[in-house]
């Protein structure tokens, strides 16, 4: 008898190991993820992790989130000390910082058996792959373009602009008709940058950058000609200047009265972005794609098309298996698509497009999702490369525009000294590859 005893314990004891064992495994894996942005997206965020973790429950992700400012510098520190997260949301245009050779994050193909890339088309995992390597995620895609507050152009009397002309024409009606408080557009220094592209390259079927990215295609006469565009949307009334601007302090445009009575009565920018803007617009009043604006004659609409947000694995990670795990769920499952909606911009994947169509997010009510859509149909040809959204340059282009607007230099002095600077820059960074 107690020979039958002890063999039942042995047994038990045998069936218990394996279990206790694996679950003591699933127990130690702990996942860190940053990422930066507005309450919203941190609130629905925090949802779809939360639900990750309640499916995995071995899995426990320590949420480290903030706004925009500082989120580069801490992903620089924690990068080079190789204390990065395991996921973290990386910025486009900051791979050739952090990834240059290939070698700055863990390479995605090597967990494909976890994460589905199937749902993403291969010309977007190829804008984040450096010497074949997947170095991040595409999350979602960005194109700028024109929005306008109904209710304000309604009031001015205008139709939305179809070309440059008639937005400088419209500029000179609004303060006319409607007081010097009054513009048809607002819009920072990159987002400027970017109209200029636009403006140039339909103009001469040319865009700023080669096709490889590394270098201007513009020369000097042309480069003049950008600044004195820059120039005249402030001297012709289209957006209130650096200087007017500066008097009103750091604070977001969006929560001046300006913006949410409708007094600036429109935005040139990303349509990731205007889903945000368009929330601070008092009603009645909303947020409407414009007309794509052409220049006379011009073939190519130069909508700039890019890659918005990545995520990548930190290359010193503990658990690539676990943290692409946490990536498919954010990107391609149901549940976790179904609360980030459009917070991320609108998604690459195939499944989480499926997703927000079949629920009624993916409509045209969306000035997000309208702004995509219009920019799609158009015929367009534009290089992306990050040099686009590059510190050092938007610097040199910020200090141009505030020196023509102080008057401290023409617009031929600032984009001669742009010209030369941003360069030396390009050259540089030429040398170090």
């Amino acid at each position: 008898m107690m020979k039958k005893i002890l063999l039942a314990s042995l047994i038990c004891s045998c069936c218990l190991i394996p279990a206790t064992h694996s679950f003591a495994q699933q127990q130690e894996v702990k996942l860190r993820m940053s990422w930066w942005g507005g309450k919203t997206r941190h609130d629905v965020m925090l949802r779809a992790i939360d639900a990750f973790e309640k499916r995995y429950p071995w899995i426990d992700v320590n949420a480290e989130y903030t706004g925009w400012d500082g989120y580069l510098a801490r992903m620089t520190t924690q990068i080079s000390g190789n204390k990065e997260p395991d996921v973290m949301q990386i910025n486009w245009p900051w791979l050739p910082i952090f990834s240059r050779t290939g070698e700055g994050f863990y390479d995605l193909n090597k967990v494909g058996d976890t994460l589905d890339l199937s749902q993403f088309p291969a010309r977007d995992l190829q804008s984040t792959t450096v010497k074949g390597k997947l170095t991040a995620l595409p999350i979602s895609l960005n194109v700028p373009g024109f929005y306008f507050n109904n209710e304000t152009w309604k009031k001015a009397g205008l139709a939305y602009p179809t070309n440059w002309d008639e937005l400088f024409a419209a500029g000179k009606t609004f303060k006319e008709k409607l007081g010097d408080d009054y513009y048809p557009l607002i819009a920072n220094d990159q987002d400027i940058f970017l109209m200029t592209n636009c403006y140039m390259s339909q103009k001469y079927n040319l865009p700023m950058f080669t096709a490889d990215g590394k270098s201007f295609s513009w020369n000097q006469e042309q480069w003049r000609e950008a600044f004195r565009f820059a120039q005249r949307l402030v001297a012709d009334h289209v957006i209130p200047g650096p200087k007017m601007l500066a008097s009103y302090g750091k604070q977001d445009f969006t929560d001046t009265r300006y913006w949410q009575q409708g007094q600036w009565a429109g935005a040139y920018t990303w349509n990731v972005v205007i889903q945000y803007y368009t929330h601070k617009v008092a009603p009645p009043a909303k947020l409407e794609p414009g007309n794509w604006i052409m220049a006379p004659g011009a073939t190519n609409a130069s909508a700039y098309f890019k890659v918005s947000l990545t995520y990548a694995i930190g290359k010193n990670t503990q658990h690539p298996k676990e943290a692409a795990m946490l990536l498919n769920f954010l990107l391609n499952d149901p549940q976790a698509v179904e609360f980030i909606k459009l917070e991320n911009g609108i998604p690459i994947s195939q499944a989480a497009v499926k997703t927000l169509t079949d629920n009624g997010t993916l409509t045209n009510d969306n000035p997000s999702v309208a702004g995509m859509a219009m920019a799609k149909k158009l015929q367009s040809e534009s290089v992306a490369t990050s040099w686009m959204e590059d510190e050092q340059i938007q610097a040199l282009w910020s200090s141009g525009r505030q020196n023509m607007d102080y008057g401290k230099k023409t617009a031929n002095e600032a984009a001669d000294e742009f010209l030369m600077r941003a360069e030396r820059i390009l050259k540089k960074a030429a040398m170090r590859r």
